[in-house]
């Protein structure tokens, strides 16, 4: 009798584990977007939740912000690789930080890339009282003004940081300052009003209508290429500096040693959610570029070159974040 109860509820816990096994998700799936809620990560996310639901079912956003996105992204590294912990990873998290400082995790090593979702692009922009209307008349100013400019970012080791020290490796103006606030809300605000002579902040509706305005000028966007939300403003590659390229680029990502059918459920779910028009049109709204061409192969081989890419660049600035 003991034997036969055994049996029985050995063959019950398989049945149970293959019918789980067969139905994923059988349960909500969490999602990690490591920045506090209503910003623009934690609005994409949103935006994934909902446009997967109808094939990957319930899941729910756990906003964990905190020192440069890296609690969350340590927290999504060490969850079990089954599936129903997922991670919004950004360019921060898991190029920059893991340069800046020391991390408890490995971004290539801890994460198995799904897909790449969308990006957002910096813009260079000057206050109209500089007398620049491109990237070389810029320098040429820097360079017979030296000590008259600086810049400003949304913080210390975020993307707006690397487009500025960026173009001023590129363009040999070591003594252009840089101002980090808290966000790129306010060095905007401090460039229409002048108290500042640059700043790097991420393309916008916003920011586009203050460029039409000619509250601030926009000399170049750091894109590959033009923008389809603004096609008039040119990329710095296209004015003599092809390496200045900077993007926050936003992907899901799962814990290493995911099951593979796991993951190519999720992606499929991801890549019809990405075709969404509506969804393209709220991306764009939020200043992102929607990504349609990802592919897990593509994100894994991104994520090496953009670690290869501002190590050198961090390094020769001199950065680091406690």
């Amino acid at each position: 009798m003991l034997l036969s109860a055994g049996v029985l509820l050995a063959a019950a816990t398989l049945v149970r584990a293959g019918a789980a096994d067969g139905r994923y998700p059988d349960r909500p799936i969490r999602l990690i977007v490591p920045r506090a809620g209503t910003g623009v990560v934690d609005v994409i996310g949103r935006e994934w939740s909902e446009n997967v639901r109808t094939t990957l079912g319930a899941t729910y956003i756990e906003n964990i912000g905190g020192a440069g996105g890296t609690i969350g992204a340590m927290m999504a590294a060490r969850a079990r690789p089954d599936g129903y912990t997922l991670l919004l990873g950004t360019t921060s998290e898991l190029v920059l930080s893991p340069v800046l400082a020391t991390q408890t995790y490995d971004p290539v090593k801890d994460f198995a890339p799904i897909m790449m979702i969308s990006a957002s692009t910096e813009v260079i922009a000057v206050h109209p009282s500089i007398p620049a209307h491109d990237l070389k008349e810029m320098v040429a100013y820097g360079k017979a003004n030296p000590g008259r400019l600086n810049y400003g970012s949304a913080g210390v080791g975020s993307v707006s940081n690397m487009a500025g020290e960026l173009l001023k490796q590129m363009a040999g103006l070591p003594d252009i300052v840089h101002i980090p606030y808290k966000g790129g809300g306010p060095a905007l605000s401090d460039l229409v009003s002048g108290q500042i002579t640059i700043a790097t902040p991420a393309i916008s509706k916003s920011v586009i209508e203050l460029h039409g305005a000619g509250r601030i000028r926009i000399l170049a966007v750091t894109s590959e290429q033009r923008l389809a939300a603004a096609p008039e403003l040119p990329t710095g590659i296209e004015q003599g500096f092809p390496g200045l390229v900077t993007q926050l680029v936003i992907g899901l990502f799962a814990p290493a040693r995911t099951p593979q059918s796991i993951l190519d459920q999720i992606e499929r779910a991801t890549r019809e959610a990405v075709q969404d028009k509506t969804l393209q049109s709220k991306l764009a709204a939020a200043g992102f570029e929607t990504i349609t061409d990802s592919t897990p192969p593509k994100a894994a081989e991104y994520l090496k070159a953009e670690i290869a890419r501002w190590t050198p660049v961090l390094k020769a600035a001199g950065m680091k974040r406690d």
